[in-house]
């Protein structure tokens, strides 16, 4: 007798999973064409202007009249520009009294007024130092033009009335004093960019933070230099990269106040453009030094802004 066979049912496959049907991605074509007149208003205003100035970098420009091409002459004649070179110069020492004496007064004013402890009073000084914002910068450089004459103004009629006669001077006049006099302009630098980055980025940090430090038993100075200044880094930075395409565009004070005189020691690269354009007439000359200081101001920015790009800040151990 054969036993009987039990036959075992196979086990189906799965079925091949079914791909999720994809949805199209809708191209928001409305907000692409309200977009449309402000690349338009660029294109025409800010771009082609930039962009024909490049072009015209390499010739003998001559608006009106045939203009023509000289390749890297103009270049050539800029790196052999002695006076061009001096600007650069004189953009060094305003870069770096901005970024020590015009930011130290500030800090110093944040750290001020962060250590009261009312909230009045806090935003009694907070408005009372920024309220000279308000002004026109034109009317502060006039301002302190008047301040600076020689014969009537209030710095040396100051000297004068507590007997420093010797000390008056003729600030804006003399080349060695006339880039200082430029430097101090606004001081003391507190109602500014600078003053606001440095007080919103204390007001941020948690009082948590500052009470550790004190119950650590960090006195102020400690607790600025371990707390405070690591936590402003990446506002630091950015005042950095503001300052470094303020300095390279820096004219407009020296224009008004000094015209790039006496003897050349307040030029600045832009007065020296501008000097090369409208009372030289050479306009090819002119574009290759607005394209020489657009290509430093790139490189410098993209310098700025990778560097340590990677790095977070933090408090330093107490």
């Amino acid at each position: 007798m054969t036993a009987p066979t039990v036959e075992t049912a196979t086990p189906a496959s799965p079925a091949p999973p079914t791909s999720p049907r994809r949805r199209r991605r809708r191209v928001p074509w409305a907000a692409y064409l309200a977009l449309l007149p402000l690349f338009a208003v660029l294109g025409v205003f800010s771009y082609y202007p930039a962009a024909s100035g490049i072009w015209h970098s390499f010739s003998d420009w001559r608006p009106g009249f045939e203009s023509p091409w000289v390749g890297f002459g103009n270049y050539l004649a800029m790196w052999q520009d002695d006076l061009w070179w001096q600007s650069f110069r004189n953009l060094g020492y305003i870069f770096v009294f901005q970024v020590t004496v015009a930011w130290a007064l500030p800090l110093l004013a944040a750290e001020l007024v962060i250590s009261l402890r009312s909230e009045r009073l806090q935003f009694f000084f907070r408005t009372a130092l920024i309220a000279p914002m308000a002004f026109p910068g034109v009317v502060t450089v006039l301002l302190w033009s008047a301040m600076y004459d020689p014969n009537n103004g209030v710095i040396n009629r100051a000297l004068q009335s507590v007997g420093l006669d010797s000390l008056a001077h003729n600030w804006t006049g003399d080349p060695n004093t006339a880039l200082l006099a430029l430097l101090f302009i606004g001081f003391p630098f507190v109602a500014g960019l600078p003053f606001l980055i440095f007080l919103a980025t204390l007001q941020g940090i948690p009082k948590e933070v500052f009470e550790a430090a004190s119950l650590d038993g960090a006195n102020r100075l400690r607790r600025f230099w371990s707390v405070d200044l690591p936590l402003m880094a990446s506002q630091v930075k950015l005042l950095v990269f503001l300052a470094t395409i303020g300095v390279l565009q820096y004219g407009f004070a020296a224009y008004l106040l000094t015209g790039g005189g006496p003897d050349n020691a307040t030029q600045v690269p832009v007065l020296r453009m501008l000097g090369v354009a409208f009372q030289g007439s050479q306009w090819g000359y002119a574009a290759t030094l607005s394209t020489a200081l657009f290509l430093i101001t790139v490189v410098l920015s993209i310098v700025v802004v990778f560097i340590k790009r990677g790095d977070k800040a933090d408090v330093k151990s107490l």
